[in-house]
């Protein structure tokens, strides 16, 4: 197990735990840097990642197996509360003994469980910026959780908008810092 991997996990987690703490009553239906989504449809998208953590990694369940069950909006009269059983779920799973030399179906086609866990890293990332800058919170990202997320997009940057889940990467400004130049490689402009 990449102990290394499982601690960047966690933080990531945390530090979105952190913002879906910090939205006021009045802030679930701010706008994002996510066109289109509120501060509630943002929780709501890491919400459903986390949710289908388990069924996929600890069950060995396909994505056709679990069907929709995750479809819509997850977080009911509890956003906080779901958010916050969702994560520690996902961060039991990749935990799990074994967990990362497993093999794990995604929609994109199978692949390492160690992958995928890096892969909820990045999005939680970049999407506690988004969700940061939706409810007003401080949008600094903690140095390592960016090291550790430019390497992870570096490599398919360029490809991500092919996806049709990102924007198109953006050209950062001369001499960006490393979470700026993350974020345009994520179609964001900070």
């Amino acid at each position: 197990m990449d102990d290394s991997l499982l601690d960047r996990h966690a933080e990531a987690l945390d530090l979105f735990t952190d913002r879906v703490h910090a939205v006021g009553a009045d802030r679930w239906a701010a706008r994002t840097p996510c066109e289109g989504w509120s501060v509630r449809d943002l929780v709501n998208h890491l919400t459903v990642e986390q949710l289908w953590v388990p069924p996929l990694v600890s069950e060995g369940r396909t994505m056709a197996e679990v069907g929709d069950a995750f479809d819509g909006d997850v977080l009911g009269d509890d956003p906080v509360g779901v958010w916050d059983r969702a994560a520690a779920a996902a961060r039991a799973a990749f935990g799990e003994r074994g967990a990362m030399d497993r093999a794990v179906p995604l929609s994109y086609g199978e692949t390492g469980a160690g992958a995928y866990c890096s892969q909820m890293v990045l999005d939680a990332v970049v999407h506690a910026w988004d969700l940061s800058r939706g409810i007003g919170a401080d949008d600094r990202l903690p140095r390592d959780l960016v090291d550790f997320a430019l390497g992870e997009v570096e490599p398919y940057a360029d490809s991500l908008s092919g996806s049709g889940l990102f924007d198109p990467p953006l050209d950062p400004p001369r001499g960006a810092d490393d979470q700026t130049r993350l974020l345009a490689m994520v179609g964001r402009r900070a």
